[in-house]
Order: C-alpha cells, then structure tokens, then sequence
C-alpha cells in the first residue's frame, strides 16, 4: 500500500485495488501516521484490547523464574478465578430464592 501512495495513487485507488472501502484505507494510514509520531517522539506502542497468550502477562519477577514455577502461578490464577465465579454464582443464587425466582 505504501510504494502505492508513493506512486501518487489515491485511498480510493488503492482501497479499489485491495478490495477495501476509502474509509478503511483512510483509517490504516491514520493509524500508520499516528504510530510513526508516537515512535518519532520515543512514546511507547501499547497493544490494545486483550492480553497476549505467549506469557508476557505474567509479572516480571515471575517471569524470571523456572517454567515449572510460572506454570504453577498460572494454575494458582485460574484457580482464584474460578473460586471467585463460584462465589458469585452461590450469591445469585440466594438472591433468586430471596426473590422467590427459580
């Protein structure tokens, strides 16, 4: 997309060659434009939306140590995660039968 812009081609030009509408072209190149001020000014990317799976969620001091350790950091995570939706799931039930809704 980008030697096409260079080349002088419009957003409509190349949204029409990729099979992509001028306002998602126009929204990719904002984004791009945006991201480059940011590393120009040295202000860090961070990504957006949900954390990545690949383990760099977990704490650095964590991640320092052995795979066996993280692993069981891990388990011990999800096991207070679950703890706390049984704990919400015993809460609603009692409101239901405070209620008197089944």
């Amino acid at each position: 997309m980008f030697e096409l812009r260079k080349e002088g081609h419009t957003l409509r030009e190349i949204g029409e060659k990729f099979g992509l509408t001028y306002e998602q072209v126009h929204d990719f190149f904002k984004r791009h434009n945006r991201n480059q001020r940011k590393l120009a000014a040295r202000i860090e990317i961070k990504p957006k939306d949900r954390p990545r799976k690949d383990g760099t969620e977990l704490p650095p001091s964590i991640q320092q140590l052995s795979k066996a350790t993280q692993l069981q950091y891990e388990l011990a995570s999800k096991e207070r995660y679950i703890k706390r939706l049984e704990m919400e799931n015993e809460l609603m039930r009692d409101f239901l039968l405070l209620t008197e809704r089944k």
